[in-house]
Formats: C-alpha cells, structure tokens, sequence
C-alpha cells in the first residue's frame, strides 16, 4: 500500500502553493507521487456539450478519456470514496499525498499561518506530524519553515523512508 500523508490547514493557509512546490522536488528525488484533491463542493470535471459529459448523461457510470498525454475518469457515486477506495483508484506510486481530508486518521503535515487568526490543528490532532509555519513555533513535533520547500521535501522523504 502507498503511503499517505495528509496536507492540511485553513483555506488561504498556502497547502495548493506548497504542494505545487513540493512535487517536483520530491520528484528530483526519485519519488512517484500522487495527489487526492478533497472538495466539499459538487465539482463539474466535464464540460457540457463534450462527448464525455453527454455520455454521462445517458447513464454511463464512468467515462474514461484516454489521449496520447493523459487520461481522466469521470464517475457519478452515490456517496464520497472512503480513503481506501480513492487509493484503488490511482497507479501505483511511493507517496500519495491528499489536500483536505483533514479529519482522516493518517499523518498529517499541517500548513499554519497564525495571521489567519485560527488555532492549530496540532495542538489537538495527534496525525499531525509536523507543521510548516511561516512563523516561530513552540511545539512538541517538527516546526518547518513553509518558506523553505526543500526542507520541507527533505522532511518528507526522510518520513517516507523512516516508513519502508
């Protein structure tokens, strides 16, 4: 099974900003990561009009849409994917790391800015293994500084291979 490792924080934290950061870092270092993207909005991945959005329509219950450079599968579910069913789903890789989902019990990196005005989820969550905070800290796990991706990617992948 991949290793999980969740990425959480208030909206406007900067978890997007890290992540897109992080990934081609830890790929430099040899890793295949994925990412699960949580919404607890009705997200429209299809566009009307488009063959695969009509399929859909008439009952499909996925559509798959295969190019030289991607794929995407677009599927209705009577409910949202437990954590266990969203990893099935995706190929095999050495990280999955997930954005949202914040109440799963799996490690966590917290992103904390205190000018947000919101407490921290690490003083309560004991999933969170770390925070990245773009400021000083006093606290009982990892402090990163969220300004310093590579250290944070060095954190991780010391953690992943900590886990093999």
């Amino acid at each position: 099974m991949q290793a999980v490792l969740g990425i959480c924080g208030y909206s406007g934290s900067g978890k997007t900003t890290l992540l897109e950061a992080l990934l081609p870092l830890l790929t430099r270092r040899g890793l295949r990561v994925s990412v699960i993207k949580h919404s607890h909005h009705d997200v429209q991945l299809d566009s009307p009009g488009k063959d695969s959005f009509r399929h859909r329509q008439a009952g499909a219950c996925e559509v798959m849409i295969v190019s030289p450079h991607r794929v995407g599968v677009f599927a209705e579910t009577a409910r949202e994917l437990t954590l266990d069913e969203q990893l099935t789903r995706l190929s095999p890789c050495d990280l999955v790391l997930l954005e949202g989902q914040k109440s799963l019990p799996v490690p966590k990196l917290e992103v904390y800015r205190p000018a947000l005005g919101k407490s921290a989820r690490y003083l309560d969550d004991r999933d969170v293994i770390a925070v990245a905070s773009d400021a000083p800290l006093a606290a009982a796990i990892p402090v990163l500084d969220l300004n310093d991706a590579d250290g944070v990617a060095h954190f991780i992948a010391a953690w992943l291979a900590d886990r093999r």
